[in-house]
């Protein structure tokens, strides 16, 4: 094993902006309930863009913020992501005059094609200002400005139209549009396409689509909250957050699960489809007992998109303590339609990883952040009192970078949520890294970048689950109570690996008597 001083500068000499993995925008960037769309570019004709639109965690002791930003990237090139900035902000009635910003939640955006072939874009706010949860904004560009366009016309403080919590908004192929909306009971309707703001006239807003957690009627659903909808070939599924049975694959009841529904019809009748990501990265013990590796608890909102041939699913991560430093997360999954009335939709449900849009895996010889970890959990597991979140072990701490305007956004400098609380019987593992991509190397080193935190100790390196069994560890290393406080990079002989075919997890299991963290650590690289 060996120690390296180094400068946090230096790390930059490793660093790449591309960035593909999970979290899969940058670090210090906290974008939950990420609506994914691929919309025309409106600077290349002809060509389309994925756009990620989600809240702002910017207040950083409560959800969301009073603006909303876009990310986006060219749907072939799924590692570059773009900050294309604040697409909108309350802060005036409906008169112009200043106040001070709403705080927005979970957005949605909605496209409507004019009679002249020309597109405009409706976005849904999900303002949470009393008399302004219906509000709508709208744009001739999918990354703005959007400008409100239903204020009441008698009251300046207010917004016209049904919208609640968490709205969504679907146009059809045939240019009729609905709405859907709630939080513990679930809302639909069909839109006046002329407003995308109002009730059809002549029809009605159905209460209660799907069957709610709270309905005590044994429903599947058990919806939340979190609507979101697409169309696939002639059938409509709606995503959304479940709450979870007690006891349900052996666990608490959460609300960390994306769910979906399924119907011929764009308002119903829906069937109860399935989980397609579980927040709490579900896994099993040595006696096959269902364990979280991941956040305990949380909140969940996100949706499914299909790009090229690849469909995936974009939801969030908790960090911190708390609910409130949600981050961008994305993995793929299987879609398949049987078409007709009647017809089954199956999605299969997606693995929580490292990976993000890395499918092949994650590149060992690749400078990571540790906080790209899939697996983190303590000698004694997590909790929640909501919403505090309780570690007995590894977790991440928030970072947070005000100024968006930056040429490198992924610079390493900037670009690292700290991995800390790494204490005796902590692992920290990621899913997964391809050792196809050592191409034959004979010794292969482990570098870790981290912080001593003036205790004796190891870090033992796994290959396969550590709780599972009794796997051999292909490589260790030893921090000393005497090491200096301050950045360091260690490096330990991991040479087995290149043995290795494929994608395998790569687990750190740290060990010290002290009753505190061992170290805090900030990347992970292999080396030949």
């Amino acid at each position: 094993m060996k120690k390296l001083f180094f400068s946090l500068g230096i790390a930059m000499a490793f660093g790449s902006p591309a960035w593909a993995m999970n979290p899969y925008l940058p670090l210090w960037e906290h974008i939950p309930d990420g609506e994914p769309y691929l919309f025309d570019d409106p600077d290349n004709p002809g060509k389309q863009r994925v756009y990620i639109y989600g809240s702002h965690d910017m207040l950083r002791t409560m959800y969301c913020g009073t603006d909303l930003v876009v990310w986006s990237a060219d749907p072939d090139s799924l590692n570059d992501w773009r900050y294309d900035g604040v697409i909108f902000r309350s802060d005036k009635d409906g008169k112009g005059n200043r106040q001070a910003p709403d705080v927005l939640f979970a957005p949605d955006v909605a496209v409507k094609t004019l009679p002249d072939g020309s597109k405009e874009y409706y976005l849904y706010p999900n303002n949470q200002r009393g008399g302004r949860n219906g509000q709508v904004a709208r744009s001739k560009r999918p990354d703005g400005p959007f400008e409100v366009v239903n204020w009441d016309k008698t009251n300046p403080d207010v917004c016209d139209g049904p919208f609640g919590f968490d709205p969504a908004v679907f146009v059809d192929d045939d240019g009729r549009a609905y709405g859907y909306w709630g939080f513990g009971t679930s809302h639909g309707a069909e839109l006046d396409p002329t407003t995308m703001s109002s009730v059809k006239p002549g029809t009605k807003v159905i209460e209660k689509m799907i069957g709610g957690f709270e309905d005590g009627d044994g429903n599947d659903f058990r919806f939340f909250e979190a609507s979101s909808i697409r169309k696939i070939d002639d059938k409509y599924v709606l995503v959304y957050s479940r709450m979870t049975n007690d006891g349900e694959w052996g666990l608490p009841q959460s609300n960390f699960t994306l769910a979906y529904a399924y119907s011929d019809n764009p308002l119903g009748p829906w069937t109860y489809g399935g989980t397609i990501i579980d927040g709490r990265g579900r896994d099993t013990d040595a006696d096959g007992k269902t364990i979280y590796t991941a956040t305990p608890n949380g909140n969940t909102h996100g949706s499914i998109l299909k790009i090229g041939d690849q469909w995936w699913v974009f939801y969030h991560r908790q960090t911190g303590t708390d609910e409130y430093s949600r981050q961008a997360m994305a993995a793929p999954i299987e879609v398949s339609v049987e078409k007709g009335k009647g017809g089954k939709v199956t999605i299969s449900e997606a693995e929580y990883t490292s990976e993000g849009f890395e499918t092949d895996g994650l590149d060992p010889l690749r400078l990571y952040p540790a906080a790209i970890a899939s697996h983190f959990t303590g000698k004694e597991g997590a909790y929640q009192t909501y919403p505090r979140l309780h570690y007995s072990g590894s977790h991440f701490l928030p970072v947070y970078y005000d100024d968006h305007d930056l040429k490198n956004p992924y610079h390493p400098d900037i670009n690292i949520n700290p991995v800390i609380n790494n204490t005796d019987g902590s692992i920290v593992g990621y899913k997964y890294f391809n050792f196809d991509k050592l191409d034959g190397a004979g010794k292969v080193e482990l570098a870790l970048d981290l912080i001593p935190a003036g205790a004796d100790g190891t870090i033992t390196v796994y290959t396969e689950a550590p709780w599972k069994g009794n796997p051999q560890p292909v490589g260790k290393f030893e921090i000393k109570a005497s090491d200096a406080i301050k950045p360091l990079k260690m490096k330990a002989d991991v040479s087995p690996v290149a043995k290795l075919k494929g994608k395998h997890p790569v687990y750190l299991v740290f060990s010290t008597p002290s009753e505190g963290s061992l170290c805090t650590l900030n990347r992970i690289q292999f080396l030949k």
